[in-house]
């Protein structure tokens, strides 16, 4: 054999890194290419995993006062989105976006502050300050 023969040979024999690979490596690389799963084999394997994630799941109590601070905001949310039904506006489809987001992430564990939800609730309400120019017509 030549050279260029015996080293075409040896990296046909190596992995990814470089490192020539024993004949005992090389099967098993072959059979994890076969373990790869099919499609109905992978739909099997996340439907067993979601199932058992299911039954493990921690459910989380809420108290009392969590309970009543959730309701008093979904009660403004949907008066708000109820008041702002006719109101026209550039500024009131986007806000109006974000109290439907909101109401439908009511689950999430992140939640805004105070501060945020009193924003989120007025800015369908609120229109936006009017840019200045600087064109003075002169």
């Amino acid at each position: 054999m030549t050279s260029d023969r015996l080293w075409s040979c040896a990296m046909s024999s190596a992995d990814e890194t470089g490192t020539l690979l024993g004949p005992s490596d090389q099967k098993e690389n072959e059979t994890m290419a076969q373990a790869k799963l099919t499609p109905l084999q992978q739909a099997e394997a996340d439907r067993k995993a979601a199932e058992e994630a299911r039954t493990n799941k921690v459910h989380k109590t809420y108290s009392d006062e969590e309970k009543a601070i959730r309701k008093e905001r979904v009660a403004k949310a949907k008066d708000a989105m109820s008041r702002s039904v006719g109101l026209k506006g550039a500024h009131v489809p986007p806000a109006r976006a974000a109290i439907k987001k909101y109401l439908q992430n009511l689950n999430d564990p992140k939640q805004p502050d105070d501060q945020q939800f009193e924003a989120l609730i007025e800015a369908p309400f609120k229109a936006p300050p009017k840019k200045r120019t600087n064109d003075r017509g002169f």
